[in-house]
């Protein structure tokens, strides 16, 4: 019996490390990089500067569905790594791991998202007939748009 579902995505983002998770340290970012059909809204993050201990509240919509979530950073490793669980949220569990890899000038971003649906076998029905296409067309979502930012902050520096 599968534990959990996983998801690994990798991304070469033409910038320097430091800028890129200085990027991804501030949580307001994450609404530019999530799609706007879940109409994603942070409602409240428990301190100024992210760090291992911060929670953020949000909320979503998912085929019409309110979802209330919550994340804690468990942990935070600047510039190199930051871990996001779920605390309360539509999953049994969610555990996401960002990993920022420095290569001349260019920094590696990998993803690493171990996720379980509650309600056993129902819930791995689910995630058969509808949440593993939604995860992926999330993160799809999530790497054109890192591009596009990203590519946007090249041209206005130079």
């Amino acid at each position: 019996m599968m534990r959990f579902h996983t998801l690994r995505r990798e991304q070469w983002i033409p910038r320097p490390i430091d800028e890129v998770f200085a990027f991804f340290a501030d949580a307001r970012n994450l609404q530019e990089i999530t799609p706007p059909w879940l109409g994603f809204r942070i409602l409240a993050i428990s301190s100024d500067a992210v760090s291992a201990g911060t929670e953020i509240r949000y909320r979503l919509r998912l085929h019409g569905m309110p979802i209330f979530w919550r994340t804690e950073i468990r942990q935070w490793q600047s510039p190199h790594r930051f871990v996001d669980v779920q605390r309360s949220g539509p999953y049994k569990l969610w555990h996401h791991t960002h990993r920022f890899e420095a290569h001349e000038g260019k920094t590696r971003m990998i993803d690493i998202v171990r996720y379980r649906l509650p309600f056993g076998l129902l819930g791995r029905l689910v995630h058969a007939l509808k949440v593993r296409s939604d995860v992926r067309r999330i993160f799809d979502y999530r790497r054109q748009r890192i591009q596009e930012l990203f590519a946007e902050q090249r041209t206005c520096v130079q």
